[in-house]
């Protein structure tokens, strides 16, 4: 199929590993303009040269820093307009799961987790927006959490602001629908990669959390962090040009809500 997405300039926060890196390439093989970003240098570096060396080094392009900064934002928005002009489309691979359990937290880790998972990407979708409507063009995908949909064992602010930017979504779409910018959410469920948090837990867990998987995953598997690449990229193409305003879940049926 082809997605009409050739030589769309697409900005994916997040993406010098996991699922952004993989919705990097994922891009790329569409024949996108595609910017790589991260707050690890060297994770970023090779991220970059993994990409160069399997697409045209004319193609990305790598911009280092907290896209949750306003300053950084506009310098990378900046950056990525004088080469390629605005982006066509915006993925937010925003955030963190990272805190402790309970209902007894510090302070310090509530705000920590809400700012890295719902307010980031409030700033840099802020910064980005005026230039689609303007352009009257664009799409933002959000990527989201099972967690947000459904009680589960996750860390409490993690959960409300997963929950938080699915709501953010859905009612940033009915305001900028009339403008042709749609937006959507992505929900992973449990997806496995190098360096993931999954891939620490199964380490820590082994057998258990595998019995765990095939006992609440339907597909009795972790998801791979292509198959959420390719549901984003979709998502931001026309061939999704009725979409907007929806959550997709990707995770293997364990979600029971509709």
């Amino acid at each position: 199929m082809d997605l009409r997405l050739e030589d769309k300039v697409v900005l994916i926060a997040g993406s010098s590993r996991g699922i952004g890196l993989a919705t990097v390439r994922a891009f790329l093989a569409e024949g996108c303009r595609t910017v790589v970003t991260g707050r690890d240098s060297i994770a970023l570096a090779q991220a970059r040269a993994s990409l160069e060396s399997d697409f045209s080094h004319e193609r990305v392009m790598a911009c280092e820093g907290d896209l949750g900064d306003p300053k950084t934002i506009s310098e990378v928005l900046g950056s990525i307009g004088d080469r390629w002009g605005p982006p066509d489309c915006l993925v937010a691979n925003i955030g963190t799961g990272r805190g402790p359990r309970g209902w007894d937290l510090e302070e310090s880790d509530w705000d920590r987790l809400i700012e890295a998972n719902l307010s980031c990407t409030y700033r840099l979708v802020q910064q980005v927006l005026p230039e689609m409507i303007r352009s009257r063009r664009g799409s933002i995908v959000l990527v989201a959490s099972i967690v947000g949909l459904e009680s589960t064992r996750a860390p409490l602010p993690y959960s409300a602001a997963k929950a938080a930017l699915v709501s953010y979504g859905k009612n940033l779409a009915r305001e900028v629908g009339p403008f042709n910018v749609r937006v959507n959410c992505v929900a992973p469920g449990n997806i496995l990669f190098p360096g993931g948090s999954w891939e620490r837990h199964l380490a820590e867990r082994g057998d258990e959390l595998l019995r765990e998987i095939h006992a609440e995953v339907p597909l009795q598997r972790f998801g791979r962090a292509e198959e959420v690449a390719d549901l984003i990229v979709f998502l931001s193409s026309d061939r999704a040009a009725f979409i907007t305003g929806s959550c997709v879940v990707a995770d293997g049926g364990q979600t029971r809500s509709w």
